[in-house]
Protein backbone atom coordinates (compact mmCIF):
# COMPACT_ATOMS: atom_id res chain seq x y z
CA UNK A 1 0.00 0.00 0.00
CA UNK A 2 1.27 3.46 -0.86
CA UNK A 3 1.97 6.36 1.44
CA UNK A 4 -1.05 8.21 2.84
CA UNK A 5 -1.33 11.67 4.40
CA UNK A 6 -1.37 11.70 8.21
CA UNK A 7 -3.94 14.52 8.44
CA UNK A 8 -6.67 16.02 6.29
CA UNK A 9 -5.68 19.25 4.52
CA UNK A 10 -7.80 22.14 5.70
CA UNK A 11 -10.12 23.99 3.33
CA UNK A 12 -7.97 27.09 3.68
CA UNK A 13 -4.83 25.22 2.68
CA UNK A 14 -6.52 23.55 -0.28
CA UNK A 15 -7.99 26.81 -1.57
CA UNK A 16 -4.64 28.59 -1.25
CA UNK A 17 -3.15 25.93 -3.50
CA UNK A 18 -5.99 26.28 -6.03
CA UNK A 19 -5.95 30.09 -6.07
CA UNK A 20 -3.52 30.17 -9.02
CA UNK A 21 -6.04 28.49 -11.33
CA UNK A 22 -8.13 31.64 -11.66
CA UNK A 23 -8.62 33.15 -15.12
CA UNK A 24 -6.60 36.29 -15.65
CA UNK A 25 -7.19 38.92 -18.34
CA UNK A 26 -4.66 38.86 -21.21
CA UNK A 27 -1.80 41.33 -20.98
CA UNK A 28 -2.08 43.82 -23.81
CA UNK A 29 0.44 46.34 -25.12
CA UNK A 30 0.05 49.12 -27.65
CA UNK A 31 1.37 48.63 -31.19
CA UNK A 32 3.96 51.38 -31.84
CA UNK A 33 2.86 51.81 -35.48
CA UNK A 34 -0.96 51.76 -35.42
CA UNK A 35 -1.58 52.06 -31.65
CA UNK A 36 -3.91 49.04 -31.56
CA UNK A 37 -3.79 46.78 -28.52
CA UNK A 38 -1.99 43.48 -29.18
CA UNK A 39 -0.50 40.59 -27.23
CA UNK A 40 3.18 41.18 -26.40
CA UNK A 41 5.71 39.45 -28.68
CA UNK A 42 3.09 38.90 -31.41
CA UNK A 43 2.67 40.47 -34.83
CA UNK A 44 -0.03 43.13 -34.99
CA UNK A 45 -3.12 41.80 -36.82
CA UNK A 46 -4.15 45.35 -37.74
CA UNK A 47 -1.02 46.64 -39.47
CA UNK A 48 0.98 43.39 -39.86
CA UNK A 49 4.19 44.68 -38.28
CA UNK A 50 6.44 43.14 -35.66
CA UNK A 51 9.53 44.88 -34.31
CA UNK A 52 9.28 47.56 -37.00
CA UNK A 53 9.17 45.10 -39.92
CA UNK A 54 6.33 43.91 -42.15
CA UNK A 55 5.77 40.25 -41.30
CA UNK A 56 2.11 39.79 -42.32
CA UNK A 57 0.59 41.00 -45.55
CA UNK A 58 -2.69 42.73 -44.67
CA UNK A 59 -5.36 43.17 -47.32
CA UNK A 60 -6.72 46.68 -47.53
CA UNK A 61 -10.44 46.86 -46.74
CA UNK A 62 -12.62 47.74 -49.71
CA UNK A 63 -13.92 51.27 -49.56
CA UNK A 64 -17.61 51.63 -50.40
CA UNK A 65 -18.26 53.57 -53.57
CA UNK A 66 -19.59 57.08 -53.05
CA UNK A 67 -23.10 57.26 -54.41
CA UNK A 68 -24.96 60.42 -55.05
CA UNK A 69 -28.24 60.65 -53.18
CA UNK A 70 -31.32 60.71 -55.35
CA UNK A 71 -33.82 63.47 -54.64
Amino acid sequence: MGALPKRKKSKSRAMQRLSHRALKPPRLVECPQCHAFILPHHACPTCGKYNGRDVIKIKEPKKPEATTPTL
